[in-house]
């Protein structure tokens, strides 16, 4: 049996923000991500594929991490929410996960990206053939990026 959506994700004014993880994705990518049906939220939590996404901040932080995302960096969900995504990688890596999204703000997605993660008990994990996109509304306005990587 697959584990509900968390309630912390399911707040009124956060469903919006999650839902514009797989519209940006179809928009950029001319896919979809998952098939969302009546319950983006749901088909976004129990997508196979790890799924994290951050705001636009000038030091940007998580607003969701599904179950598979949340399984690999080792954390609960409320303690995910509003972590800084720069601590997802160790120190000497962070330069390198700037670049990374300097390049995604610039074309709007990568799906190339292979890189080394930590969880939250420092165990590092690598993860290969990521794609990484911009949120952009229907205005193209940017709200943050998220990426999605076989976990």
């Amino acid at each position: 049996m697959s584990s509900p959506v968390p309630a912390c994700f399911r707040a009124p004014e956060k469903v919006r923000r999650i839902a514009l993880v797989a519209e940006s994705y179809e928009r950029l990518l001319g896919r979809p991500l998952v098939e969302t049906g009546n319950d983006p939220v749901a088909a976004l939590w129990h997508a196979p594929r790890a799924i994290v996404a951050h705001g636009p901040e000038s030091d940007p932080l998580f607003f969701f991490g599904n179950a598979a995302a949340l399984a690999a960096f080792e954390y609960e969900p409320e303690a995910f929410i509003g972590l800084p995504s720069r601590l997802s990688a160790e120190a000497p890596l962070r330069e390198e996960r700037q670049a990374l999204l300097d390049r995604v703000s610039a074309r709007g997605f990568i799906d190339d990206y292979a890189g080394v993660r930590i969880g939250s008990s420092g165990r590092r994990f690598r993860i290969a053939q990521a794609t990484v996109w911009n949120l952009v509304d229907g205005y193209g306005r940017i709200h943050g990026q998220a990426a999605s990587f076989e976990p």
